[in-house]
This record gives structure tokens, sequence and C-alpha cells, in this order.
């Protein structure tokens, strides 16, 4: 199983070449990612990406041309066990690495031979197998992942297929239709040794703990398309009539028009990772984020015929709104909680300064103790009269892939993370969620959920599978040292540990109460996060470029007069 080789040298020390963190992959011409590790230059193509289009040229027609450019992406490579990028560069493979293949192939799912995803944990110590034997959507993207990087993307494409199938279903809970793009949590693979037939049956949350539907699988699977279309640089399957139709049929989902004033999409508790009640309810970051970068990624590969010529101009004009919105009233830096803190209320016309009638004094205590002179982040939800000044990882690290954080926000983003270490890292990558909700609140906003008990699973707990996305927020920012550090702490504990899903208490330190072992994206995230950091041409398969004709936010607090 362990194709790895340990390198002549045997040193896994390597200099780290401070870099701007303002430096984005347009701009690798300048600031040469393979510079970053002290390590022989890698090949990385620089050509402009099928995607690097701004989203005024596409607003006007552009012409398909561009598109069949393919800038930086990973060339299909051979199925080695262990990653290409250990094996083709001067890196030392940890030991664990050929552990965690092994126990990722050995969570792969088949349906009539074919491998169709992941399962979410291999745990049979515990008790309760629940739904831990289905491949998840949103768990599959870092398996899907670590297999591109790998060459392997067969098992990637059978994914996007057979959830395209599932799409198609008629969706109903209680007698109540769900929407028709709407895609599965989940699935599940019955094999019948006697008829020797394979049955698929999916759950599009008429199972689901609190019956809540999923509102993020759809955007992970454009996100997931666009990925496989980067890494293979293979258009044929996002341009085939059912790959179309499906990406416009969840666009549909999100781009209807109703009652809300905010560009910004409405949502219920529960309705994404976050997959319990945690008063995230309204406009989640987390949400938002992944609108965000499922449009920009839907923009590039819709086709522009006569359907998809009028969803790529809704797209562009929600963009533009969603950046804006998102930008000027979801961020938060010393300066502007200054601002908040010294807000009037009551105000009324478009001249009104505290647009959502935030009552000052409903800032909560922590977060002046929290926030850095230095540092910000997208807090995480913004609503009439509420603000929830909590930070979520993956919301602001999905910001900065997509370009939703502006250069100067994606690099405050970094510095908050370097500033406040110990509180949204500790010693085991990454908190969730910052701080915890406890007490009367905690039994107000979860309904006291005896698993989301304080610093604990989504209420502040440390989960590995953010792994892959602080290194990949690193490497777009120029700042790998950072996940150099993180990963050092999860290569400590994970292997040991065998592989828990989350970890408890403030720094992280215990293995999660009722975490399961084995679970499948803690294995895939840390591969993931390896691999990238070893060949940072693989961040291109998960990374947008700021669109420079996009208009920029107006700086803090003026942004809120305006």
């Amino acid at each position: 199983m362990d194709n790895t080789k340990v390198m002549a040298d045997g040193t896994k020390d390597f200099a780290l070449r401070k870099v701007s963190s303002h430096c984005s992959i347009s701009e690798m011409d300048d600031y040469d990612l393979s510079k970053l590790l002290d390590k022989p230059r890698l090949n990385i193509e620089r050509q402009r990406s099928f995607d690097e289009r701004s989203l005024s040229e596409l607003s006007i027609g552009l012409t398909r041309a561009l598109e069949n450019y393919d800038g930086v992406y990973s060339p299909g490579r051979s199925g080695l066990n262990t990653p290409a990028s250990s094996t083709r560069n001067s890196f030392e493979p940890h030991p664990m690495v050929a552990d965690a293949w092994e126990a990722l192939r050995r969570s792969l799912v088949y349906f009539r031979g074919q491998p169709v995803g992941t399962i979410a944990a291999y745990d049979h110590a515990s008790e309760e197998v629940l739904n831990y034997d289905q491949v998840f959507v949103r768990d599959f993207v870092p398996s899907a992942l670590a297999f591109l990087m790998n060459g392997e993307p067969d098992i990637v494409k059978n994914f996007l297929l057979k959830t395209l199938q599932l799409q198609g279903w008629e969706k109903r809970i209680d007698r109540f239709k769900l929407g028709e793009g709407a895609m599965p949590a989940s699935f599940k693979v019955l094999h019948d040794p006697l008829r020797k037939t394979d049955t698929i049956i999916a759950d599009f949350g008429e199972s689901a703990i609190g019956r809540v539907a999923p509102i993020d699988s759809g955007f992970w699977w454009i996100i997931l398309l666009r990925a496989y279309t980067k890494s293979t640089g293979d258009l044929s399957l996002s341009e085939t009539p059912e790959c179309q139709k499906g990406m416009r049929l969840i666009l549909s989902l999100c781009l209807s028009e109703g009652f809300d004033t905010f560009p910004t999409l409405l949502c219920a508790d529960g309705c994404s990772m976050i997959d319990r009640r945690m008063g995230i309810y309204g406009y989640p970051i987390e949400i938002q984020a992944l609108f965000f970068m499922a449009l920009r990624s839907a923009l590039v590969m819709l086709k522009h015929d006569a359907e998809g010529k009028e969803f790529v101009e809704r797209i562009v004009k929600r963009l533009h709104a969603l950046s804006y919105h998102i930008r000027s009233y979801f961020w938060l830096d010393f300066q502007q909680l200054n601002d908040i803190y010294r807000y009037k209320t009551e105000e009324y016309s478009h001249t009104a300064v505290n647009k959502f009638n935030v009552i000052p004094d409903s800032i909560p205590d922590w977060v002046f103790d929290f926030m850095p002179t230095r540092g910000g982040y997208f807090i995480g939800n913004v609503s009439p009269a509420r603000m929830d000044f909590r930070w979520f990882a993956l919301g602001n690290c999905v910001a900065i892939l997509s370009s939703l954080a502006t250069p100067e926000q994606a690099s405050a983003i970094m510095d908050l993370i370097e500033e406040r270490w110990e509180e949204l890292v500790g010693e085991m990558p990454l908190k969730i969620s910052y701080p915890a909700i406890e007490s009367h609140e905690w039994r107000i906003v979860t309904g006291c959920d005896p698993k989301n008990t304080r610093w604990s699973y989504h209420n502040g707990g440390s989960w590995p599978v953010l792994l892959w996305l602080l290194t990949a927020a690193c490497i777009k920012t120029g700042r790998p040292q950072i996940a150099r550090r993180a990963i050092d702490l999860a290569e400590s504990r994970l292997l040991k540990d065998i592989w828990p899903e989350y970890y408890d208490g403030k720094l992280g330190r215990y293995i999660g109460k009722q975490a399961r072992k084995y679970q499948t994206w803690s294995i895939a995230g840390y591969l993931v996060a390896k691999m990238m950091l070893e060949d940072p041409s693989h961040l291109g398969m998960i990374s947008l470029e700021e669109d420079k004709l996009m208009k920029p936010v107006i700086k803090r607090s003026s942004s809120w007069t305006c």
C-alpha cells in the first residue's frame, strides 16, 4: 500500500519566504508559489484560466473561445496509493500519509462495481451507525479533491453523475414537495447479494435530524464540478445537457425573486455543515460564501445558449449586489466595531447609518476582548436588529478562496487567525465557531441539544476537516507557514487518536465525546492539506481569482452610509 519513499536528505525543515498577503493566483508571475517552499521549482502553467474573465466581460457576451483555456491545474497522474506530489517533489512523506490513504480507500462505496463516493465514517466500534454509513455530498468534497490531486478523476466523475441523477427525483417530505433542483444531503447504496442488485436510497432531509433539507449540497456540487474540470482540463462533462440542466435547476432555487430586500440567501437553521440548531437561521456567512462561490463557478461553466444566457445575466447582477452586501455589512474589524458601538438607533430613510437598527447594547462583551487592533473577519449573520458576532471558520475560508473577501480583507482574516491562534486553533485545527454558547443562551438557542454542549461538536468544537480549507486560504494569501504550523499540530494527534470526527474543549485537547473514529473527511482533509502545501498548483482547482472590475467595497464605516 505504501508507495512513498524517504528522501536521502531526511530533513523536514524548509525555509518559508515572506510573501505579500495580498498575493493572488493571478499575480503568481510576481510571487512564484514554488518559492514559498525551498524546493526545486514546480512546473505551474501560466495561461489565462477559463474562470479568470471578469463578470463584466461575461455580461456583454464574451465568446466561448476563452473558456477553452485552462490555467493552473493538476494534470492526470498515476493512480498511486500515496499522493503523486510526495513522490515527485523533495518532501519527506509523513508516516501517517500511507495510513490515511489506506483508510480513505477503505471508505469507498461502490454502485454496480463503480466507486461513487466515500462513507462518512468507518467506525464499526460505534454502537450506533445512524447515517455515518452514507455518502454525504458535503463530506465527499475533500475526498474528491484528494482523488483529483492524486490523478484519479473517475471516482469524482461517477459521484457527480450519480448525484445528478438523484437531483431529478421527486422529493416529498410529509406530503410537501421540495424544489426541483434540491440536491440530496446523502445517499446509501444497498447491496442485495441474492438478486445481485444495487439500490440507492437518497436523503433530502426527510430522514435528517430536525428534518432540514441541505442548502449547501447544490453549491458544493457546482464547486466540485468546476474542480473536476480544472483538475482534468476536460470541459466535456460540464458541457453535457445533464450537467447544464443540473446547474440551472440549482440556480433557479437560489436566484428566485421574492419579498427579501437583501441579495443574501435566507436559510433555516441546520441547513449546512452546522446541521443542528445553533442560531444560524437568517443569512449565515457559510451559506453566503458558498452561494457566492457556486455562482462564480457556474458562471464560467454555463453555456451561452438561450437558456444559459438568461442565467448568466442574473448571476452577474446577483454577484455584484451580494459582494457589496457581504463586504460592507458582514465585515468587522476594530474600527467597524467601534463605529457600531457608537450607533444611534431608530433611524429612518436613506440617510440612516445604522441601516439594520442594531442596538449597541446587543454587542456581546467577548467581542471587545477578542477583536485585535490588527485583523478582522466576516461575522456569522446580519439581519434586522440582529448581528451574530461569532467567528465561523468555513464561511471565512470560503470567502477567501472565492475572492468574496477583498485582498485586504483576506489578509486581515489571516492576521486575526495569527493574533487569536490559541482561541481559533489551539491544540487541534480548527474551531468551527467561536466562542461557544452556554448556560441559559445554550438552552434557548440549541433547544438543550446534548451534543452541542459548550466547546463540543458545532458549538465551538475543533474539526480536523477544516485543515484543508485553512491550508488553501493560507496558500492563497501567501501565508504557508501558518498552514505548516497547523498541519504539524494535526500530525501530532490524528493518527494516534484514530482520525476522530471532532475534538472538544477550549483548546481542542480532548477527542469529541460522541466523535466517530476513522471519520473520512478528517482523513481526506489532512491529505488535501498535505498535498496542497507540497504542490501549491493544486490550489487552482478550488480557488477563484478576484474580479478586477467588481465594484470594491467602500472602506469601513463609510460603507454603512451609502
